[in-house]
């Protein structure tokens, strides 16, 4: 099937495919016309790069599931390292997300709102306060 369908099938857009392939996730085929030409594997791959892209793992770990994916020699354990390591990123940007929103919050409440020139905020932001 041509890039088109390949995408639509996938859930991805033309340009996704064409990313994944400069960065070598998943190379395709190619016909006599030089066109690409995926496989119903290829939409497979395609569609595991998603979810795993969607669960939050950057490409170089996606690539790392994919290798774990392909190997049927494979160990359970190293697909949960990844996810583990994952999760402990996922729980530090949350922390310093709970905090950026305290510390608007905090921001937010110290501002009066009004039509005056005197700004709370921008004086705590300039002033460090």
């Amino acid at each position: 099937m041509n890039i088109s369908e390949a995408a639509k099938r996938a859930g991805l857009s033309t340009k996704a495919l064409r990313y994944y392939e400069s960065v070598k996730l998943l190379i395709p085929g190619r016909g006599p016309n030089g066109y690409r030409e995926y496989s119903l594997a290829d939409v497979e791959t395609l569609q595991f790069i998603q979810r795993a892209r969607a669960s939050g793992f950057a490409v170089e770990e996606v690539r790392d599931l994919l290798n774990l994916y392909r190997n049927p020699s494979r160990r359970s354990h190293d697909a949960k390292l990844l996810v583990q390591e994952k999760l402990i990123q996922v729980e530090t940007q949350l922390q310093s997300l709970q905090q950026m929103r305290d510390s608007l919050r905090s921001l937010e409440a110290s501002c009066a709102g009004d039509d005056s020139p005197d700004c709370a905020i921008l004086n705590q932001l300039a002033n460090g306060q």
